[in-house]
């Protein structure tokens, strides 16, 4: 994976999941809505964000210090590391133990004026799992729509082990997190 402020090429990684969705509400709207952590509670049914951590088997997303102690001030920022615990069959409801997701993760791209926010797996030595994980808000030259995009790549021994064992619910999550934040930015509208 490169250093780029460019998005990783697909077709060079192990395996990637991707998906992609258009939303009738504005670009800076739909961006306010993902940069929200603690709205996620509310509407997105893949990863729950949450200013503290209050059980390890709760589905969330926490700012939180190397060491996973959870920040106060809970703004995403390039350096930043994040805990993430995801429902790896999207619903609003908590995930059971067979579907629960655990990552931490280091974000390594911030860039809000371009509607831009990536981050990396910090969990294994890269040769055995290294992902990154990018979310972008471009507009639609034909309909005028934002399209959210949200995709993933994995590489390293493990990333074969993944690809496998939860790669069509990785694939399942990504197009439900892009349908929850439609849902909820044209509600929002």
């Amino acid at each position: 994976m490169s250093n780029s402020h460019l998005p990783p090429v697909l077709s060079e990684h192990v395996f990637h999941v991707h998906s992609s969705v258009l939303i009738d509400a504005p670009r800076e709207k739909v961006w306010d809505i993902l940069m929200d952590f603690s709205s996620y509670e509310k509407w997105h049914c893949y990863i729950f964000l949450s200013i503290t951590l209050i059980c390890p088997c709760r589905r969330h997303m926490t700012v939180t210090d190397r060491k996973a102690v959870p920040l106060e001030d809970q703004t995403i920022a390039e350096g930043k590391s994040i805990q993430v615990v995801a429902n790896m069959e999207p619903s609003l409801s908590e995930p059971s133990y067979a579907n629960r997701g655990n990552a931490f993760v280091v974000v390594s791209h911030f860039e809000p004026e371009n509607y831009r926010v990536a981050w990396k797996s910090d969990m294994y030595p890269s040769f055995l799992l290294a992902t990154e994980r990018w979310q972008i808000l471009t507009v639609d030259e034909v309909t005028g729509k934002t399209k959210y995009e949200n995709f993933e790549v994995f590489d390293g021994i493990l990333a074969y082990f993944v690809k496998f064992f939860v790669g069509a619910k990785l694939a399942k999550g990504f197009v439900a997190a892009g349908e929850s934040l439609k849902a909820h930015a044209e509600e929002m509208k």
